[in-house]
């Protein structure tokens, strides 16, 4: 069987500066140290870090008055930063620099009197994360159809913002029927996370090579998601699989050849598990694309290293 490893994939810069946020206050307070939320959407991750001594809570009222609380990767709501200060906790923010970048810009938005338009996945914890920083109108959209339908109240005013994980492709076509709709001003793609577009333009030339696609990740990673739907896109059969646990032996029955990716909060080591696997069904020779690799790092602040 051929398989080609797509490069880049896997962690991105605020992956790895979100799980480093965790290791070093694990490391530095004696005390219980408390996540709001998946740190980021992968088990493997959640697990390690839970058997370290991180406790995961999905509400701010679970955790103890006064403990050390972090807020994921993928950012929370105004109102949820005044909870957990109204409960004196200790909070280090691990919110993704690029999702901290949007909620600046929506926030400024809101200031200057404009409605929103987020382009994401309604409930997803990042565009909640950014609809809850604001107090006037936003609405969430994730497709043509829902533009469409949008009732705006004061279209005059009319902003848009994209979630960063979101489709590349989708989100131009979305932005592009909400120009014909409305007079709206907003950011351009480089609003999208620089590791998702990497990782879907990956896809896009990766299917121009091969019979199927893997993409490793969490089923509700969107990136990952998103990965899954460039490859069907792109004409191929595509799997998201959490491990190899989830390989089925009779997608390889016609010997394809195969293109293997990650999503960007997924752990290398689960991809190499996939590529075991698989050899237990057929000798396999594996070839990685030739790809830039991705200089881009998110350092640590004082605050978030030190007790």
């Amino acid at each position: 069987m051929q398989v080609i490893l797509a490069q880049p994939r896997g962690f991105c810069a605020g992956v790895v500066r979100a799980i480093k946020v965790v290791d070093r206050a694990l490391e530095n307070f004696s005390q219980p140290v408390y996540v709001l939320h998946e740190i980021v959407h992968n088990r493997q991750v959640v697990q390690s870090l839970s058997h370290r001594g991180a406790i995961f809570v999905e509400c701010i009222g679970d955790v103890p008055v006064g403990a050390v609380t972090i807020f994921s990767a993928h950012g929370v709501p105004t109102a949820v930063v005044k909870g957990a200060e109204e409960r004196n906790l200790r909070i280090i923010d691990a919110t993704c620099p690029l999702v901290a970048k949007v909620h600046a810009q929506v926030q400024q938005f809101s200031r200057e009197g404009f409605e929103v338009i987020i382009i994401g996945h309604p409930g997803h914890p990042e565009v909640e994360g950014t609809r809850g920083r604001v107090e006037g109108p936003v609405y969430v959209v994730s497709s043509i159809a829902e533009v469409d339908t949008l009732r705006i109240r004061n279209p005059a005013r009319l902003s848009y913002v994209i979630q960063t994980t979101f489709s590349v492709e989708r989100a131009l076509q979305i932005i592009k029927r909400l120009k014909e709709r409305f007079y709206i001003q907003g950011p351009d793609l480089n609003n999208i996370c620089y590791a998702t577009q990497n990782r879907q333009n990956c896809v896009r030339r990766l299917a121009k090579d091969i019979d199927l696609l893997l993409v490793v990740g969490a089923r509700n990673s969107s990136n990952s998601n998103r990965l899954r739907e460039v490859g069907e896109e792109n004409g191929v059969i595509s799997y998201l699989i959490e491990d190899a646990g989830d390989l089925n032996p009779a997608w390889f029955s016609k010997n394809p050849k195969v293109g293997i990716t990650a999503g960007a909060s997924t752990p290398e080591e689960l991809v190499q598990n996939v590529l075991e696997r698989l050899s237990t069904y057929c000798p396999c020779d594996v070839t990685e694309m030739v790809g830039e690799p991705e200089p881009i790092q998110f350092a640590l602040t004082n605050s978030q290293i030190r007790q």
